[in-house]
């Protein structure tokens, strides 16, 4: 088999309003998502997306003439390319595809086996006041969740610590519930004046221990290795999770090195692919550390990563979910079918072969934008 095409695609779905996720300083008003169609001279044909969209079809020429399923050297490969063009992980995704396609069986199963179905936590995404996300919560927990992650990113923590005690009320011990603090990465920093030094976050922290929260996520900036080691030390209960834009091993292993993090979050559409981050959870749970991937992407990324999160032990998998902006339908537009919780709170991976997706060609050919290279 070998490698006749690769294309880049992208496509526009409209939300029903104005989405301010904490992560950005800047609202989305439509939810972009770029997908990459990798062909081959047998017919077999494989997607991937998620990540951070560069040009996966000019990345993809390395590959035309190639056997798709010559992994390894593939990843070595556009390893080197990713210098040059940003993340090409897309593509690897795409060839997994190809793979699980061409033997019949579905991804997680060509990485081992595990789980397939994940205890799936809500992952929220903006700042709401404590009466609007508790009636959020509640209707999670009518769905079948049993772990809910909220947002802190107000100029005063204590605000934030309000909704989390309005939460914790409403719930009670019914619910797990973790906090994203979203401070490990910047975007145009200079908006950003209220980000937690050491002794902000250790404050917070403890707060957080007191009201059982069962994790902290980006409290420092991600490179603060020493900061976030010193901060775990002032911990007992509450875990400290993070790596979700993790470039490569490198920095997965630094964090390791330093003993800087309990949960590691890295996302197979930006660390290097599949097969890294299957590397990368072995290598994780050998440390005797939790693994749990980010997968604030779009349908095809989560879905990617729910296969590396079967074969690779999690206690949690992360769902985004933050409607009306976010919810099943819009996150998972692409696809025939929105991937759901069922009444347990566990989500189901596809047991189709490769990713076990497909493609709702028909909303594509309505959301599909012509003019690709102006959004690359």
């Amino acid at each position: 088999m070998k490698v006749t095409e690769v294309k880049t695609r992208v496509f526009e779905f409209p939300l029903p309003r104005a989405f301010h996720p904490t992560w950005q300083p800047f609202p989305s008003h439509v939810a972009r998502v770029h997908v990459v169609e990798v062909h081959t001279d047998e017919g077999i044909v494989g997607v991937g997306s998620g990540g951070v969209p560069v040009r996966w079809d000019v990345a993809g020429a390395l590959l035309v003439g190639q056997d798709p399923m010559d992994i390894v050297r593939h990843v070595e490969n556009l390893r080197s390319f990713s210098f040059f063009v940003g993340r090409p992980w897309a593509l690897e995704v795409a060839l997994w595809d190809i793979v699980g396609k061409a033997l019949g069986e579905p991804i997680y199963r060509l990485l081992g086996g595990g789980e397939p179905r994940l205890l799936a936590y809500a992952s929220t995404a903006e700042l709401r006041p404590a009466a609007e996300r508790v009636d959020v919560v509640q209707e999670f927990q009518a769905l079948g969740f049993r772990a809910i992650k909220l947002r802190f990113h107000s100029a005063d923590p204590r605000e934030d610590l309000k909704v989390l005690e309005a939460v914790r009320t409403s719930v009670g011990d019914s619910m797990t519930i973790m906090v994203d603090a979203n401070w490990g990465w910047r975007i145009a920093p200079d908006q950003q004046p209220h980000r937690w030094d050491l002794r902000t976050a250790i404050w917070v922290a403890k707060e957080l221990e007191a009201m059982g929260v069962y994790w902290l996520e980006e409290p420092l900036d991600a490179f603060d290795y020493h900061g976030l080691a010193e901060l775990r030390s002032h911990l007992n209960s509450l875990r400290l999770a993070g790596g979700e834009l993790a470039r490569g091993p490198e920095e997965i292993s630094a964090y390791l090195e330093h003993n800087s993090l309990d949960v590691y979050q890295p996302d197979c559409t930006f660390v290097g692919g599949i097969w890294t981050c299957h590397r990368l959870a072995f290598m994780i749970r050998q440390a005797k550390r939790e693994f749990t991937p980010h997968t604030w992407t779009n349908g095809i990324g989560l879905v990617a990563n729910m296969h590396v999160a079967a074969a690779g032990g999690v206690t949690f998998l992360e769902f985004p979910l933050e409607p009306p902006c976010w919810t099943p339908e819009i996150r998972d537009f692409m696809l025939t079918e929105p991937l759901q919780v069922d009444q347990q709170g566990y989500v189901h991976v596809p047991q189709g072969p490769g990713l076990g997706i497909q493609l709702d060609e028909e909303k594509l050919r309505r959301y599909e934008k012509t003019d690709v290279r102006r959004l690359l």
